[in-house]
């Protein structure tokens, strides 16, 4: 990976590498032959997430946390490049943590990203949609104006976490001229995707095999665009690969909406299961500070048009790609590649 032929990235660092999206983006990047190090504390990563890439013999796993800065310190030094996705996730967490979503994501931030600045280390940061709050006009832009609500409301503590997050890269790039880039992530699914803290697609999933009930929340109207991590991590890597992308800031999702309860459907077809669905009301599924949120789809134009990135894959082969992993974490089931 070099950025428009100008520097070798052999050398990469990725914070919060044993989650998700994280533990998918190092199976690339050593795929590539890269020379990867992941720093996570594991609080919401896991370690078998990373088994694969661990194999390699090219990845080395510091169990540690963005908070420590001398290992920060220590640890950009010695890269060329730096994937920042440590954060608190899921609307769950955050709900119920607000103070905890807050000090990680800001002086975790602060810590990786002054230090990438100090050691010229190229660095992307991964947002989220959070960032437009209530907004929901459309497709959203990354000029879309942002609409939040109370910050005594934990979701809006969360978004301002992610939103002072971009603005410090912003400011590093326009202040000192470090090389950073944004992006924002909409409802990024596939396999390793836990349902622990509110994440839709795996909770439908594991409630589906087990033929239990289907939780909606409200009456299920409310639509998302949901893009497979395979699609966002290609997005990723294609940004962080080229010099145009430095100091901007894209989405990254699918433009393919589909409501809440047909979603629901979805999965009890793909799994051939007997579960009905059952509906919840907001105040009873959530803590106070949880506001839903009507619609969020993204405008991915400014990303298409730099790199040519657009999503292959569809809602469908990511639902048929978390019942594989899920069936396969059950007793006695199918060993599949995660």
């Amino acid at each position: 990976m070099t950025i428009n032929g100008d520097r070798d990235l052999a050398r990469i660092l990725v914070t919060g590498g044993a989650g998700f999206v994280g533990s998918h983006l190092v199976d690339a990047l050593t795929e590539q032959g890269r020379a990867v190090t992941v720093l996570d504390d594991l609080s919401t990563g896991r370690r078998p997430n990373l088994d694969r890439a661990l194999k390699t013999g090219r990845v080395t796993l510091v169990e540690g946390s963005t908070l420590d800065a001398e290992v920060i310190e220590r640890l950009m030094a010695e890269a060329d490049a730096c994937f920042h996705l440590a954060s608190a996730v899921g609307v769950q967490l955050v709900v119920s943590n607000p103070l905890e979503s807050l000090l990680k994501n800001v002086r975790g931030t602060d810590n990786v990203m002054s230090a990438a600045a100090r050691n010229q280390t190229r660095l992307l940061f991964t947002s989220t949609s959070e960032v437009y709050g209530k907004n929901s006009s459309g497709a959203l832009d990354e000029e879309s104006d942002r609409l939040i609500g109370s910050p005594f409301k934990g979701r809006w503590c969360y978004e301002t976490s992610k939103a002072f997050g971009e603005c410090l890269a912003h400011s590093y790039h326009r202040d000192r001229g470090a090389a950073m880039t944004v992006v924002r992530l909409f409802n990024t699914v596939g396999p390793r995707q836990t349902g622990r803290y509110g994440m839709v697609v795996p909770t439908f999933v594991r409630q589906a095999l087990e033929d239990r009930p289907l939780t909606v929340y409200g009456d299920g109207s409310q639509t998302r665009c949901f893009a497979h991590v395979f699609d966002a991590v290609q997005a990723i890597l294609g940004l962080m690969s080229t010099k145009e992308s430095i100091g901007r800031v894209f989405n990254i999702g699918s433009g393919t909406e589909i409501p809440i309860i047909e979603l629901a459907r979805r999965v009890i077809d793909h799994t051939e299961s007997n579960s009905t669905i059952r509906f919840v009301s907001y105040e009873d599924a959530y803590e106070d500070g949880f506001e839903e949120l009507g619609r969020r789809k993204p405008d991915t134009t400014a990303i298409r048009e730099l790199t040519g990135w657009q999503p292959e894959l569809t809602v469908d082969d990511a639902i048929r790609d978390v019942v594989a992993f899920e069936r396969a974490r059950q007793p006695g089931g199918p060993t599949v590649a995660a």
